[in-house]
């Protein structure tokens, strides 16, 4: 089998050598408009949440070897493990081969992870022998992987109302299918959006075949309208060069400035830097900075083009940077006045790559009023990152680590970002969800229980929502509480006769679990340990025995849509979350949600309206089947 040849990055250019190379093109404006954008500057009447996973497949991180973690156990240089290779899956496809004990199959970034696969390895660590490739490190299960759901997960709060659409939001309103968008402004801009893997919001979905929504189009064309252009977008082109070709030399003909996302790495399925050198100059290609290292810079006959990277942080980061201020300069108007605040990093960041970082950062204020900075990663491919992030903190590439405290300079997304009143991080609840409508500009990251505490007690959140019992081991105050019902969410009807955790264990159901992160594990934990206890047995033996215990998933509706689309037999949920997706349910008790304040922030405007909500959300308990006071 033909492998797949592969274009590594040489040479790459310092920041302001592009910066320089951008200022060669010449760039003017006209006039016109596409979809999507016309969302921007617009406020929402209501709460918008997640209707689907994203990504809706396990997908990878990177190009390399999709292989089963446990036959690269103890690999390294000198002692390499060697797998077959049998097959190749790239993005935009759906994986014809499957990965079993002692085998390999080569996988482009984006690409679906085929069955029997559960980790990734760098094809830098890799070396072919004969049709066999050889291992010379060993990962762990997960690793270079991201999990359907990862980015943002069904049922999720994903905008509320009162917020401004920028283009960060826009971003996500993309990835979630939502089909909106006029743009204007000067110089006029066309934007290609490529690969195969991508589908226009409003069009039908195949996650199953790796496709995702077309985030950076809709995304990028905004934040031309924020810099004062008219964007332009042109249909959605696939890998064939043919067509690459065509829709680049139309939209040259018909625009100042050309821009491109995505077919910029250095995977051979990647056609557009060719068709640059066929058709036009290349004049850069690759830039020395994180995110943004495949970056493109040339001319076309009629015009000049910028490629962006195809992840939707990566891009837009890279546009704000380096192509925004171009297009400003074009259009003769000035840099946006208070686009840079000062504040104190929240955390220590470590970082040692040897390239300018282009950090997206959050910003939060403490009880003091003071302005701190925390690090928003989640990886370039979440478009969720692109409104948690307010901006962007420059860091030197000699830089080797931020220290609490020590103080940035944000480069912010748009000059009228300001903190949220409110900053919370937890448990995924859907009575929180409907509590947080009360609160204006709240900001709220469902990380699960686990992640709320360990920030609240750092100094990071206002609040933690946790349903894991028990005080917190630091200082806390409570802010309210209420009873949620928890249990095995089954198919409708119950085909299965499914009673309680004894069958899991006994019987060979199919079971979807919540991460450790959440607090439904631990109240499932402790049933089992309950259990163990009355059959005179370990909880180690329980879990042992329930088929898929370890396969977890992120949000509290996540376990429940597998049940609904036949994925799994049984879920690991909650009664209201069965009753809205029409499933049966076996209830296992109660569990109480607490929300605990920072005691250094209860007066903050927004943590004072959150705990008004909980006092006066009777209403919104009663709304929900299985929820109430404690």
């Amino acid at each position: 089998m033909a492998r797949v040849s592969r274009k590594e990055f040489h040479d790459l250019a310092t920041p302001n050598e592009a910066h320089d190379s951008i200022a060669s093109l010449e760039l003017g404006g006209r006039t016109e408009t596409v979809s999507l954008a016309a969302s921007r500057g617009r406020v929402l009447a209501e709460r918008i949440d997640a209707h689907l996973d994203v990504p809706g497949f396990d997908r990878a991180s990177m190009d390399g070897y999709a292989v089963q973690a446990r036959d690269t156990f103890g690999a390294d240089e000198a002692n390499p493990a060697v797998l077959s290779l049998v097959g190749e899956v790239h993005a935009g496809t759906e994986p014809a081969v499957s990965v079993g004990e002692g085998e390999c199959v080569e996988i482009s970034t984006g690409a679906v992870m085929p069955p029997g696969a559960d980790a990734v390895v760098m094809v830098e660590r890799t070396d072919e022998r004969d049709g066999e490739i050889a291992f010379r490190t060993a990962v762990a299960p997960g690793d270079s992987v991201m999990l359907a759901g990862a980015d943002i997960a069904a049922g999720e709060r994903a905008l509320g109302p009162g917020t401004r659409i920028t283009p960060r939001e826009i971003g996500l309103l993309s990835a979630l299918g939502i089909d909106e968008v006029p743009v204007r402004a000067k110089p006029r801009v066309g934007i290609v959006s490529t690969g195969d893997e991508l589908v226009r919001p409003g069009e039908s979905l195949n996650s199953a075949a790796g496709q995702i929504f077309d985030v950076n189009s809709t995304t990028i064309a905004a934040g031309v309208e924020d810099a004062g252009g008219e964007a332009v977008l042109y249909p959605h082109a696939g890998d064939d060069y043919d067509e690459m070709e065509r829709l680049l030399t139309k939209a040259a003909s018909e625009c100042d400035l050309v821009l491109s996302s995505g077919s910029t790495s250095a995977s051979a399925v990647d056609v557009i830097y060719r068709v640059i050198d066929d058709q036009g100059e290349l004049v850069l290609h690759g830039v020395a900075v994180k995110p943004g290292k495949p970056m493109l810079i040339g001319r076309l006959e009629h015009s000049a083009y910028i490629g962006l990277p195809g992840y939707p942080v990566s891009a837009l980061t890279i546009f704000q940077a380096f192509v925004a201020p171009a297009i400003r300069a074009a259009a003769g108007l000035p840099e946006p006045a208070a686009a840079t605040v000062s504040g104190k990093m929240a955390v220590r960041e470590r970082y040692a790559e040897g390239r300018m970082r282009l950090m997206p950062v959050g910003l939060v204020e403490n009880g003091a009023g003071d302005l701190l900075v925390y690090p928003v990663d989640k990886g370039s491919g979440a478009t969720t990152s692109l409104v948690e992030a307010d901006g962007v903190v420059e860091v030197h590439p000699d830089t080797s680590f931020l220290d609490m405290g020590e103080a940035v300079s944000v480069s912010l997304f748009s000059p009228d970002i300001v903190p949220p009143t409110v900053f919370g991080v937890g448990e995924d609840d859907p009575a929180l969800s409907r509590l947080l409508d009360n609160v204006t500009r709240p900001r709220y990251l469902s990380m699960g229980s686990r992640e709320g505490l360990r920030r609240l007690r750092n100094g990071i959140a206002d609040v933690a929502v946790t349903s894991m019992g028990g005080e917190p081991e630091f200082d806390a105050v409570s802010l309210g509480s209420w009873t949620r019902e928890w249990g095995l969410v089954v198919p409708a009807g119950n085909p299965n006769e499914v009673t309680g955790l004894a069958d899991l264990v006994d019987r060979d159901l199919r079971f979807s679990n919540r991460s450790s992160a959440s607090g439904l594990r631990t109240s499932l934990t402790e049933a089992l340990a309950a259990l163990a206890a009355d059959r005179g047995q370990t909880r180690h033996d329980l879990v042992a025995a329930i088929v898929g215990f370890d396969h977890t998933v992120k949000a509290h509706e996540s376990p429940a849509r597998k049940v609904a689309t036949g994925s799994a037999d049984v879920g690991l949920g909650l009664r209201v979350t069965a009753e809205k997706l029409e499933l049966g349910f076996v209830s296992l008790g109660t569990e109480t949600v607490n929300v605990y304040g920072n005691p250094d922030r209860v007066e903050k405007p927004g943590v004072r309206a959150l705990s008004e909500a909980i006092a006066a959300a009777d209403d919104v308990f009663a709304a929900l089947s299985g929820y109430d006071r404690p």
